[in-house]
């Protein structure tokens, strides 16, 4: 735990030296707060299909906040894919299940903070809400 602290407070620190605390902080918050709410949609909408359409908009969202943004989704992201081999593995062993899906769910969250559209991922039929 320790470790992993001390790597998100050096990446953070790499990431602002050009730029005021206050501001990339307030910049992280929202883009945190976009990833939130890209999840919560993506609950909310149960959609089949549409898990890389979320991926790729919270990202999206996220990354238009400012460099904050870009770094609190790819934290985020990077977290819960993470979590997500970890569950994987404890549940299937070494069996690479779900290594697939993590590369496309990364690929998906690449594309969205990259500032591409992120309606590229969208499936056909999920309600225009999302």
């Amino acid at each position: 735990m320790k470790l992993s602290t001390a790597v998100v407070f050096c990446s953070l620190f790499l990431c602002v030296s050009s730029q005021s605390w206050f501001s990339f902080m307030r910049e992280a918050g929202q883009g945190a707060r976009d990833m939130w709410r890209a999840y919560s949609d993506m609950l909310e909408a149960n959609y089949k299909n549409s898990d890389k359409y979320f991926h790729a908009r919270g990202n999206y969202d996220a990354a238009q906040r400012g460099p904050g943004g870009v770094w609190a989704a790819k934290v985020i992201s990077d977290a819960r894919e993470n979590s997500q081999r970890i569950t994987d593995f404890l549940k299937y062993g070494n069996s690479g299940h779900g290594r697939e899906d993590s590369r496309a769910d990364q690929f998906a969250n690449e594309w969205g903070r990259s500032g591409k559209d992120p309606n590229y991922f969208r499936p056909r039929g999920l309600p225009s809400k999302y």
